[in-house]
């Protein structure tokens, strides 16, 4: 068997196509269009390119877009006094501060000070703690682009195992949920983790989301498994791969995403996606 391709750029290219769809219809109608400010302090590079992708797609799309660059050393007061000012703009339907942000500057505390309806990361304990009551509002967007890849193949996923490999707030957690309220069976595995290889040959469903190259083996997937590669690491000779050592997995998989063109795009796509939510859910008041 060799693996079917998850192509998260090709899906993601649809999501954009059905957003501008809904942008146009919006402005027809006579209202604005969805705004998002990203906020990015300091100079991280892999930040800028990320930055630069959200905001090229937003342009795209039609939305409204606002890029604000602080430097690195910044205050934190600074930082959560512009999150006020921006939460009570009304032509600003998300708010993304990139990160990771410099180490005087406490994350949790600025996802929180974002208003929960303008939390277009899905972040915010609100929105996170609405997902976990299967009420979900601003879902976080890897997970909820994955779920969106997931539809795409076609396969009931009522009632099968599936192995997510990390634990994070952004990935692993709400991914969790995100499969658990699809009724699969759910093992989120760590670095405590014991016979991490044996729970991962027994699942129908493998999610690796650990940040180590090619960290789960090909050996390791169960024949027809779906398998979704979250990891994104650059190799000393500059190439990019995965979390999964793709060219033997994709021997035991039904499916499978690639690296890179696979999750990272349905990521944005998705944040569009939470994007034009918010708006509606703003222009509904």
């Amino acid at each position: 068997m060799t693996a079917q391709i998850l192509d998260g750029k090709a899906i993601s290219e649809e999501i954009k196509s059905s957003v501008k769809t809904a942008v146009d219809e919006q402005i027809n109608q006579g209202q604005r269009p969805p705004g998002l400010v990203v906020i990015l302090v300091g100079e991280n590079p892999a930040s800028q390119v990320y930055v630069r992708t959200k905001r090229n797609s937003c342009e795209a799309v039609g939305f409204y877009s606002e890029l604000i660059q602080l430097d690195a050393d910044t205050t934190q007061e600074h930082l959560l006094s512009l999150i006020d000012d921006l939460n009570g703009r009304e032509e600003v339907d998300g708010i993304l501060v990139q990160l990771p942000l410099p180490e005087h500057i406490d994350e949790e505390t600025v996802t929180e000070r974002i208003l929960p309806t303008k939390d277009v990361d899905g972040f915010h304990p609100y929105n996170v703690g609405r997902l976990t009551l299967r009420m979900p509002l601003l879902r976080p967007c890897t997970p909820k682009g994955i779920m969106t890849m997931l539809e795409k193949t076609g396969i009931d996923l009522v009632g099968k195992d599936a192995v997510i490999i990390g634990q994070s707030n952004i990935v692993g957690r709400p991914m969790a949920l995100e499969l658990l309220a699809a009724r699969c069976t759910i093992t989120v595995c760590h670095s405590k983790t014991k016979d991490l290889e044996e729970k991962i040959k027994n699942a129908d469903v493998v999610v690796a989301a650990v940040g180590i190259p090619r960290f789960v083996k090909g050996e390791w997937i169960k024949n027809g498994a779906i398998v979704i590669d979250v990891g994104i690491n650059r190799l000393d000779d500059g190439k990019l791969c995965g979390d999964v050592d793709y060219d033997s997995a994709k021997e035991n998989a039904s499916w499978i995403t690639p690296v890179p063109g696979g999750v990272g795009p349905m990521t944005v796509a998705t944040l569009l996606e939470n994007t034009l939510q918010a708006a509606q859910m703003h222009n509904d008041k």
